[in-house]
């Protein structure tokens, strides 16, 4: 669960007992146990660039905390390198990409996309030697993102998340990247979080909550968690009564999937629908990038014409978000750790919490087992 807080578990539920990353405390408010929501997971794809970002140059990115550099081989695919050359440790992305290899400014190393040292200058026969290589990350190219597999030298045995209605035919999609100085845990149950958006948001999704009571149904797997909020009317706010003017049906779905998308679905009546998919790359302990992808379909209106209406206020809601959760993590920081208190309304971070920290441990217990809850909550 989210530490530190109380809350009610349900019957036959076990709290995750797993270890938090300790903060030091900065300030002297009253003496507690620090702890941060960080977690590091291995083995994970994640975005670190748009494609269109990696051109001629080299491009430095971080993951994880970690400095790596990006470019494109000679037959244009992407390459993913720890940013330090292997010779005199000189960042490799002040460098240059040189018939399809990345140099070294310094002494003119080149590595190929997987690292291995291609050629040293001035040295008589081929370069050889497994520690004359650079430390590579597998990468792949897909949805028009650059994706970095978090661990070093394996091979994924799976390929990244694919964006739904991304390129589907009668589908409008937008993407951006936002940031946010928050964890990735943060920013994910932000995304995924009804209660505030009456507040944060009032006006742009919803407003005050009109006592209007709604079930949230739960469900945790192995990989994900999913909330399917039902009873819930159109909300009142902007974004929703330009996606329908005259209200109908709503069908509302949240989701977690590991290691770090937020999905936000809304259909309205039968032919709105509204998609929300952000992948969340944890560039370090507290700062998040959220490459998001928006897609629509409304009946009313073509997408091109409501694109330059709606994007303005989508981009208001993200630019809101970040700034309560810069604030969030300023005053964590500042009491020296987290010391949360949450309700049975805050229905996803638990949820959320658990599952990565099991994929932190590399857990991959639990098979097809899959736990289910009932939360009921005012909007």
């Amino acid at each position: 669960m989210v530490p530190p807080e109380t809350v009610s578990m349900t019957p036959g539920e076990e709290a995750d007992p797993g270890p938090l990353v300790p903060v030091r405390a900065l300030l002297a408010p009253p003496q507690a146990k620090v702890r941060a929501s960080v977690v590091r997971l291995p083995g994970q794809w994640f975005i670190v660039a748009d494609a269109s970002e990696l051109g001629r140059k080299p491009v430095p990115r971080m993951l994880l905390g970690t400095p790596l550099v990006l470019f494109r081989d000679g037959e244009g695919r992407p390459g993913a390198l720890l940013d330090r050359c292997p010779h005199r440790n000189v960042p490799l992305s002040i460098g240059d990409v040189v018939e399809g290899q990345l140099q070294c400014v310094y002494h003119g190393w080149r590595f190929d996309g997987r690292g291995a040292c291609r050629f040293v200058p001035s040295l008589i026969g081929e370069p050889g030697g497994k520690a004359r290589n650079a430390t590579s990350f597998a990468t792949v190219e897909q949805d028009g993102f650059i994706w970095v597999y978090s661990t070093p030298g394996e091979e994924p045995t799976s390929l990244p998340y694919r964006f739904p209605q991304l390129g589907e035919q009668g589908y409008t999609s937008v993407r951006r990247r936002v940031e946010s100085e928050s964890t990735m845990h943060a920013a994910l149950e932000n995304a995924l979080d009804v209660p505030h958006t009456q507040f944060l948001h009032r006006g742009l999704f919803r407003s005050n909550t009109r006592g209007i009571q709604i079930t949230a149904n739960v469900q945790r797997s192995r990989d994900r968690v999913v909330a399917e909020y039902v009873g819930e009317p159109r909300p009142s706010g902007l974004v929703a009564r330009i996606l329908s003017p005259s209200g109908g049906l709503v069908t509302h779905f949240d989701r977690f999937i590991l290691p770090s998308i937020a999905e936000v679905e809304y259909r309205i009546g039968t032919e709105n629908h509204f998609l929300v998919s952000a992948a969340m790359t944890p560039v370090s302990d507290f700062l998040t990038h959220i490459y998001a992808v928006v897609s629509f379909r409304v009946r009313l209106f073509p997408g091109w014409l409501l694109k330059p209406f709606l994007m303005p206020l989508g981009l208001r809601v993200f630019a809101q978000d970040a700034a309560i959760l810069k604030l969030q993590t300023q005053n964590i920081q500042r009491f020296g750790g987290e010391q949360y208190a949450s309700t049975e309304i805050d229905v996803l971070g638990r949820h959320i919490w658990r599952l990565l920290k099991k994929a932190e441990r590399g857990d991959a217990s639990g098979g097809d087992e899959v736990h289910e809850e009932q939360v009921t909550l005012l909007v």
